[in-house]
């Protein structure tokens, strides 16, 4: 006999067996208390309804209105009405559960026994597999037809809740009946709301998962460090590695921090160009930095101006500060002590009018030559001598196709493009990789990604000399997105987590070391790529799943 049939025909448990109560069954007899309380209302129904049909047929009969009834109609009316309900209550329920039951009985028989149940998951999630309450919490229902009304604005909810993760939960379920989309696969639940508030991300409805690969070891400055790189592009870590790899056994990379400085540029606007030229001078007089550093340092223990640099338009004073910002990416940092210093200037030229605390002097998150030149945040170099062996061995080309590959590309081809900083193969796919990883701003990926890539023959022209010079690294290793889990844990695996209380700012540098070892890892192993031929082999291999292949493989067929 099949499995599925002896438990189909296996007898329900006795009563009295643990988890196994007597219920009735379809077929099954009726107590003898339930079957009495039947008798009596059919009786009542059946007598009810012969006794208003003989009223009525009379009233019609003698053209009486049929709506004047006396008491006994009354009476039967009411005991029509209630035998009708009891009596549809208990055959229709009976019939619906005989129904579900036989349902759910030959389910059982195709798909064998049931499985265990799903663990229980948020009602809010909105996901087609989540499990949805009938009903919310009366209070939370009021706060979501609020928000969804207008009445109660929606980045209030963590102050008037107290509770974030409550909070993110109402707001996606008030996106949710305002757009009518469900946000599936957005997750909710397993991260803390709590730990972004005030300084990472405002109205979150949810978090969005990214793979982390590791790269590695990257052999730096005698030090071994392990990359973490978040990215869902194939290839760019694997890559990554590869160039790790040929540059660890090639004796390693060394690096160099030239410059350490984070700049907020300031505009304000004069009555005449005069005027203007008048603070200029006074900023850039050196008899005047020691007045200024005063005020701007009281702003933080780390904060330390470093210099001012200013541009003229018109009647319009572009103010260029630069300071030091412990191991922080400081632009909070800077900005305070900037305030500081224009309230100061106040007094002296009161009719400086401050258009904005950033005039784009600075450069921030856009591509600027001054970036370039004068450096933003750390400016570093970073090289290595790649053995003539190891590049044959592991990168599979040759010294002087790699030479010249980088001469007709990443230099001839990138001032043809006019390109602005960015004579080099992809620094920013791995830049973008680390920030996203270590927590750091990623839009600063576009000054920090500006990279000049250089390769030239040395040893005879057996070895491969490589660098990479990048003059505005913005990194730090507090605040901001950093102090996350996730993010922290990254910091750690590197060994720059949190503030050096040693020597300050030295965490961050070494992070922006550890960036340019990375770039010049990344950098290596493309080139090479690209001068063996095997970027679209390598791509079609890591950069596209199975199931994709094999999709594409069905449609060309």
């Amino acid at each position: 006999m099949d499995v599925r049939q002896r438990q189909r025909r296996a007898p329900p448990p006795a009563v009295g067996q643990a988890g196994a109560p007597r219920v009735l069954q379809a077929g099954d007899a009726l107590p003898l208390p339930i079957r009495h309380t039947n008798l009596i209302f059919s009786a009542l129904f059946a007598a009810s309804l012969a006794y208003l049909m003989r009223r009525w047929r009379e009233k019609i009969r003698s053209s009486t209105p049929l709506h004047v009834v006396d008491l006994t109609e009354i009476l039967s009316i009411f005991g029509l009405v209630a035998s009708l309900i009891y009596l549809l209550s208990f055959f229709g329920i009976a019939f619906v559960q005989s129904i579900v039951s036989s349902s759910d009985e030959d389910e059982d028989f195709l798909v064998g026994p049931p499985a265990a149940p799903a663990p229980a998951q948020c009602g809010l999630l909105g996901g087609s597999d989540a499990v949805v309450p009938e009903k919310m919490p009366e209070e939370d229902e009021e706060i979501v037809a609020s928000v969804v009304a207008g009445k109660v604005p929606s980045y209030v909810l963590e102050t008037r809740l107290g509770d974030c993760r409550r909070a993110a939960g109402l707001r996606r379920e008030a996106v949710r009946r305002i757009t009518g989309r469900q946000i599936e696969g957005l997750p909710l639940d397993g991260f803390d709301y709590a730990s972004i508030l005030g300084q990472c991300c405002e109205l979150p409805v949810g978090y969005v998962q990214l793979p982390v690969g590791i790269a590695g070891p990257l052999l730096l400055d005698g030090q071994r460090f392990y990359v973490p790189m978040a990215t869902t592009e194939g290839c760019l870590v694997a890559s990554t590695n590869r160039g790790c790899k040929a540059i660890a056994e090639s004796g390693g990379a060394t690096s160099v921090v030239l410059r350490d400085a984070m700049t907020r540029a300031p505009v304000a606007r004069f009555p005449t160009a005069r005027r203007a030229a008048e603070l200029k001078a006074f900023l850039e007089d050196p008899a005047n930095f020691d007045t200024l550093s005063v005020v701007f340092n009281r702003s933080s223990r780390f904060g330390r101006l470093q210099g001012v640099q200013c541009a003229m338009a018109g009647r319009n004073l572009y103010m260029r500060f630069s300071c030091s910002t412990g191991d922080a990416m400081g632009m909070n940092m800077i900005s305070k002590g900037v305030q500081n210093v224009l309230d100061y200037l106040q007094d002296d030229f009161p009719d400086m009018d401050v258009i904005s605390i950033s005039g784009n002097f600075c450069s921030d998150k856009k591509p600027a030559a001054v970036n370039w030149i004068e450096g933003r945040g750390k400016s570093v170099v970073c090289e290595a001598v790649i053995k003539e062996e190891i590049v044959k061995k592991v990168l599979k080309t040759n010294v002087q196709s790699l030479v010249e590959l980088n001469v007709i590309k990443n230099l001839a081809g990138s001032a043809v493009a006019g390109a602005l900083g960015g004579f080099n193969a992809h620094a920013s796919n791995i830049v973008t990789a680390i920030f996203i990883a270590t927590g750091q701003d990623p839009a600063q990926n576009v000054e920090s990604s500006q990279c000049i890539t250089m390769l030239e023959a040395v040893n005879d022209g057996k070895d491969l000399h490589i660098s990479v010079t990048m003059p505005s690294i913005e990194v730090g290793t507090v605040g901001g997105g950093t102090q996350l889990a996730s993010q922290s844990a990254c910091l750690d695996l590197l060994g720059v987590k949190g503030a050096n209380r040693e020597s300050p700012g030295s965490n961050a540098r070494l992070l922006a070391t550890v960036v340019a070892g990375g770039v010049l890892a990344g950098e290596l192993s493309l080139l090479s790529a690209l001068a063996a031929g095997q970027l679209v082999k390598s791509h079609m291999k890591y950069n596209r799943s199975s199931r994709d292949m094999c999709k594409a493989a069905s449609l060309s067929s």
